[in-house]
């Protein structure tokens, strides 16, 4: 990326310029060495002084008081701390009214930083001290006393940490008294500036031995740049954690690019902009462009009338796109658009903080959005995206372990949208948005999982955990069979990729991910899943079962992975025929047997019974017999799973056949050289003779029973919601 700089004739500065400060993304302030403050405004190119500070103060960094806290702007927002070679730092209004001066270190204060709350500040100083601040300037605490100064600070994400420099060393140390404190060597020379992003988590520091680098919050080195001429003096976070700039002797960089390129005819659009480009994303055919002040939308097939329309705020740090509409994230809050500008939500939740969202804790598909709260992390909220109001019975989904990272599955019908998220110790686990009161199944898929992405277009979801890229070509099955989910994965090796890689795209059958250098790789992978896929959605069951027999008939290795596929997809949409045939196809006789035994059956209600228990819904399947009138088939159900208290409970609430749930628990005990223990059994079995030709009659007039309400309803039909 080449950037767009400009050199004024006459320079507004008589001297070095020390610090400077954004206060919107057209608005910058500058400090200098000729005590005077700058306002530099890039839409008109106007520069104003602020106010000429006393001789004595020597500027040398500025923050700005934070803007916004959960969507609302503080009365602090329009304030900055000022430290300088005195030993002061100053609070100073917007208009350039210094409203009070601390006396903070020995020497000059080198650095300070307002936490992500704007209720603390932290300064740094040459006596090398480390002190927390009251947002009024009254003195809370000395953090840390060294003997070499303090050149940089940066505050944790949670506001919980501080990092700061010491030598060649870097620090984070926890507010919190006897908490851990990691150390660790970063640079070979004098460590000169830090950031610590408060979105991706990622720290950046810069020294004398001309090197910048990326570590993780663990420190940990994630990129470590080629030697340069002359020392780093500079390195800064942009607030979305997608690019930083580093700062040298005549040097300025800017590492990432954004373009349009259409590869089929090899044409090339310029796009102009009357403002500066914030952010952009082409995705859905659609490329979303904010500036500082609009939102461009352009369709992929006409680049000449792109819509437009204006911004409330010009501080977009993400733009997330689906299929139907695509959501704005800036420091005002969460505005979902359709393609054709119209807004169509603005959900919000307690304590909500845009300014620390990213593609990782946001997801957004059709007819959902989903929210990591950045408050308590084991939290996700979810909406409607229609309406902006909470999905379901209003509650949040809740995990047991803090989530690092979400994503919705994009396909399909409303009600079977799936969500997939990674926790702290790197498992990966897919739940159901819908909930209603129940607690929701929440489970495991996999281990160690860095990333992931969902396709497109179908319902496959793609990792990479540990050292293995693995795709879930349906990730479903662990609902419907989840012995057969290993059956239906894909795998092979990722040391390729090299350490942190993320997965950028997974369009169609191709997947791109980015490695910790920054290079792009792309991966293919088989087409006829997503064809399966949508040959089911379709419920072409004989043409996905044509596509199966084909991909075997190529000889490739992946005909057992399409066969499982495909019977974890018929039993999840109740197609047992298709299922028997899939089933049979990778060896699973006894799956094919027991479905064979299910044809079998009288009535559709035991049919779709036994179809839930053919996936582990038994609940389900006893609540459906119950509902229709089916209360010895119910009992039975609970004998052959072994429950025998809820077998018990069920033939004396409704009073029958509980001499049969006796006689069967008695042949049990005898099976295996056991006496009956349980007082309830007891109680029921005292003075009762188990007579097995009575209840196998019972038994049969059941069966007979139902078989002729079955005969004259031929029409009726089980009405049950099964929640996978």
């Amino acid at each position: 990326m080449r950037l767009k700089t400009s050199l004024l004739k006459e320079p507004k500065h008589k001297e070095l310029v020390s610090c400077v400060g954004w206060t919107t993304a057209d608005e910058l302030y500058s400090c200098s060495d000729d005590h005077q403050i700058m306002k530099w405004n890039l839409l008109t190119s106007e520069t104003t002084r602020v106010v000429k500070l006393p001789d004595d103060i020597y500027p040398i960094d500025l923050h700005w008081f934070p803007r916004s806290i959960g969507g609302k702007k503080q009365s602090h927002a329009e304030s900055f701390v000022l430290t300088s070679s005195d030993g002061k730092f100053h609070l100073i209004s917007k208009l350039g009214r210094v409203e009070k001066s601390v006396e903070a270190h020995c020497g000059a204060v080198l650095a300070g930083r307002w936490n992500y709350e704007g209720t603390a500040l932290v300064t740094v100083g040459e006596d090398g001290q480390v002190k927390i601040w009251s947002k009024s300037g009254m003195l809370r605490s000395t953090l840390a006393q060294q003997g070499t100064p303090v050149y940089s600070v940066a505050w944790g994400p949670d506001s919980e940490k501080v990092l700061y420099t010491s030598g060649k060393q870097l620090i984070i140390k926890p507010l919190q008294p006897n908490a851990k404190v990691l150390q660790w060597k970063a640079h070979d020379g004098l460590i000169l500036k830090t950031d610590w992003n408060s979105v991706n988590d990622l720290i950046l520091s810069a020294g004398e031995d001309c090197k910048y680098k990326v570590w993780d919050s663990y420190g940990r080195v994630l990129y470590s740049s080629q030697p340069h001429e002359y020392p780093i003096t500079s390195v800064a976070w942009a607030g979305d954690g997608e690019l930083f700039a580093v700062g040298s002797f005549h040097t300025l960089r800017l590492c990432d690019k954004t373009g349009v390129h259409n590869v089929i005819n090899d044409a090339v659009d310029l796009l102009e902009f009357r403002d500066r480009v914030i952010k952009a994303s082409l995705n859905y055919g659609h490329l979303v462009v904010s500036t500082s002040l609009q939102c461009y939308v352009f369709s992929t097939k006409n680049w000449n009338t792109p819509l437009i329309f204006d911004l409330k705020e010009g501080t977009v740090s993400l733009i997330l796109q689906a299929e139907r509409h695509f959501l704005l994230v800036d420091g005002g809050g969460l505005y979902l658009y359709s393609y054709e500008g119209r807004l169509i939500s603005s959900p919000k939740f307690p304590g909500m903080r845009t300014d620390i969202l990213n593609a990782q804790t946001v997801s957004l598909s059709n007819d959902t959005l989903a929210v990591k709260d950045e408050a308590d992390e084991k939290v996700i909220y979810i909406f409607e995206a229609l309406s902006g109001k909470p999905l379901g019975d209003g509650k949040p989904l809740t995990h047991k372990t803090e989530i690092v990272e979400i994503a919705l599955d994009q396909k399909g019908l409303t009600s079977e949208r799936k969500i997939a998220f990674i926790d702290k110790n790197r498992d990966l686990y897919i739940t159901s948005v819908k909930r209603f009161g129940k607690e929701q199944k929440i489970v495991k898929i996999g281990t160690m999982v860095q990333t992931l992405a969902w396709n497109d277009t179908s319902n496959i979801l793609c990792g990479i955990q540990d050292t293995r890229f693995t795709v879930w070509y349906y990730p479903n099955t662990v609902y419907v069979d989840k012995d057969l989910l290993p059956k239906t994965l894909y795998e092979r090796d990722a040391s390729e990729f090299s350490k942190n890689p993320q997965i950028v795209h997974f369009v169609g059958n191709q997947i791109t991910i980015r490695r910790a250098d920054g290079s792009l790789i792309h991966l293919n992978i088989s087409p006829y899943p997503a064809i399966l896929h949508e040959y089911v959605s379709s419920s072409k069951w004989e043409d996905a079962v044509r596509l199966c027999r084909f991909v075997k008939a190529t000889a490739t290795d992946e005909d057992q992975t399409m066969w499982a596929c495909l019977a974890a997809m018929a039993v999840a949409n109740k197609d047992m025929a298709t299922a028997e045939i899939a089933y049979a196809s990778i060896g699973e006789i006894d799956k094919v047997q027991y479905i064979n035994s299910i044809k079998d059956l009288p009535s559709k209600e035991s049919r779709m019974a036994h179809i839930l228990l053919f996936s582990g819904n038994t609940q389900e399947a006893e609540t459906l017999l119950l509902q229709a009138g089916l209360i010895y088939q119910a009992i039975q159900v609970n004998i052959n799973l072994y429950n025998w208290d809820r077998a018990l409970e069920l033939a004396v609430k409704h009073k029958t056949h509980v001499d049969t749930v006796l006689a069967y628990r008695q042949k049990f005990l005898e099976d295996f050289g056991k006496k009956e223990t349980n007082k309830r059994f007891l109680q029921y079995a005292e003075g009762l003779e188990v007579d097995w030709n009575k209840i196998k009659a019972k038994i049969e007039m059941e069966i007979a029973k139902e078989r002729e309400r079955a005969a004259a309803s031929p029409a009726v039909r089980a009405s049950v919601t099964v929640q996978q």
